[in-house]
């Protein structure tokens, strides 16, 4: 039986061409939080509390350039009622998006990190857990 994905388990080793995000800053109250994990995800940050994922900060082109917020779908429309300037992500439709370049993006990331603090239910999703890589089998 395949294991369930930790997020708190050592992380695999570092490239040396990893960028150090700029939108770090936006996880550093979950910092203080026991249950918190960060790891890659991407090629940006995802954050993780209680082993449930619930943001990833995105520091690339468009349209990963802003903050992630991990949900199901049920939960769209409250939490865009409550912080106007959600939206969809235009890749992962499933999770919500603000794009950095938005007029009130640190407003509502600092919104959004207060409600994940908050452990609202509407945010957090279960990780899938990672896949093993299939080695090709020689055919003969």
């Amino acid at each position: 039986m395949p294991s369930r994905f930790d997020p708190y388990a050592p992380a695999g080793k570092k490239r040396a061409s990893a960028r150090h995000s700029s939108l770090l800053w936006i996880l550093e109250p979950l910092e203080q939080v026991g249950d918190y994990a960060t790891r890659k995800m991407f090629g940006c940050d995802a954050a993780y509390l209680g082993g449930l994922l619930c943001l990833v900060v995105a520091d690339r082109d468009d349209p990963w350039n802003g903050l992630l917020v991990c949900t199901a779908q049920e939960h769209h429309k409250s939490l865009m009622d409550e912080l106007p300037g959600l939206q969809p992500h235009p890749v992962l439709g499933k999770w919500l998006y603000v794009p950095q370049g938005h007029e009130e993006f640190e407003t509502l990331a600092s919104r959004i990190t207060r409600l994940v603090l908050a452990r609202d239910p509407r945010i957090g999703v279960e990780p899938k857990p990672r896949s093993r890589r299939r080695i090709k089998q020689p055919e003969g």
